[in-house]
């Protein structure tokens, strides 16, 4: 019993040791993994350019500059927009304030009407005078200091994208050499080394089969913003559709930015708190259905994972690495799930993510 236990200690020892470096290395660790899902999805584009008789070297170019393509056409349409919405961020502001104080103020506001039934209910006597308004007093410097932290976090952004794409060009240009290292390493026999072969093809099949399950439900997502726009009147719903649909590729931030965005459009053409709540608050609801509930269902039926196992990973690799974590927890789940079926005693992680 007493080996037992020390066995135990280790292992947790090990596992708090691997998750504390896994978080105080992610400015590392979060570039590398990136760069090898990208691999894993790009692959089977670059191949194809190479089975034409095209470079490796040149394929990889080819397909990393069509991805950097898609991402700035994608920046180019929604630049309109947003300088729309800059340009007349103190008219917005003019306009909320008044919706705000219309709503706050006043013997016969809402607000007034609730403070006085909240009086009565409680035994007190309703008071009728006319509250001073609350002015609330910002720093001097709290919008400088804002603005220059968005922007050192838009540089540090902008070099982790350029070091994902040079490390994912690397990758791409060197094949499988990277697989066939692995293999040679690991397996001293022949089986030992055709269940690596194995092992990898299954990783690559499954990260192939969650990045078309992301297109699928995002594309849903797209066309369900869509129809909410369309019926509340929103201009340029097509492309805020688009952005929706982009941006919930972003766990979270992603959706919670696009419901400020139109939230804000929708104030900007309608001049109305209701329209604007019911174009964030159904942008934010159609995002938790599909991100929380049909991905999660989709990735468990497909990846042969239960769904309890596919939120404690999006639990846990929120908490080691923030928003990235949670972009990156289901692949890293599925390849876990894929190498615990092939390797002799990780059963019980095989079993605790599995069906």
């Amino acid at each position: 019993v007493a080996i037992q236990r020390g066995s135990l200690a280790l292992v947790v020892l090990a596992t708090l040791a691997c998750l504390y470096a896994l978080h105080v290395a992610k400015a590392f660790v979060i570039p590398v993994v990136l760069a090898v899902i990208l691999t894993y999805l790009l692959d089977p584009l670059v191949s194809a350019l190479h089975r034409q008789r095209l470079p490796r070297p040149i394929g990889a170019t080819l397909v990393l500059l069509g991805l950097v393509a898609v991402l700035l056409c994608g920046a180019y349409l929604l630049q309109g927009q947003v300088e729309a919405i800059v340009d007349r961020l103190p008219e917005i502001a003019r306009k909320l304030s008044r919706s705000l104080s219309a709503l706050l103020s006043g013997d016969d506001s809402m607000w007034q009407k609730i403070q006085r039934a909240a009086t009565v209910l409680t035994g007190g006597t309703p008071q009728l005078s006319r509250g001073a308004p609350v002015v609330i007093e910002k720093p001097a410097g709290a919008l400088h200091d804002m603005v220059l932290a968005g922007s050192v976090s838009a540089f540090a952004a902008a070099g982790q994208a350029v070091v994902v794409l040079f490390l994912t060009f690397f990758l791409l240009v060197s094949g499988d050499m990277f697989k066939r290292k692995f293999v040679k390493m690991t397996g001293r026999t022949l089986t030992q080394k055709k269940v690596n072969v194995h092992m990898l093809g299954e990783i690559n099949r499954q990260i192939q089969r969650y990045m078309l399950m992301l297109l699928i439900t995002n594309a849903a997502l797209g066309v369900c913003t869509w129809f909410l726009l369309k019926a509340i009147g929103l201009q340029h719903a097509g492309t805020w559709a688009l952005a929706a649909a982009a941006l919930h590729l972003i766990p979270y931030f992603g959706s919670g930015a696009t419901a400020i965005a139109l939230g804000v459009a929708a104030f900007m053409q309608f001049g109305t708190l209701g329209l604007a709540a019911a174009a964030a608050g159904g942008s934010l609801l159609i995002a938790t259905l599909i991100g929380s509930v049909v991905q999660t269902w989709m990735t468990g039926r497909m990846a042969k994972m239960n769904p309890v196992a596919v939120f404690v990973a999006l639990l846990l690799f929120t908490w080691l690495w923030g928003a990235w974590g949670m972009l990156l927890a289901i692949p890293l789940a599925v390849i876990a799930k894929v190498v615990a079926d092939h390797i002799e005693g990780l059963e019980f992680m095989a079993e605790f993510l599995g069906e």
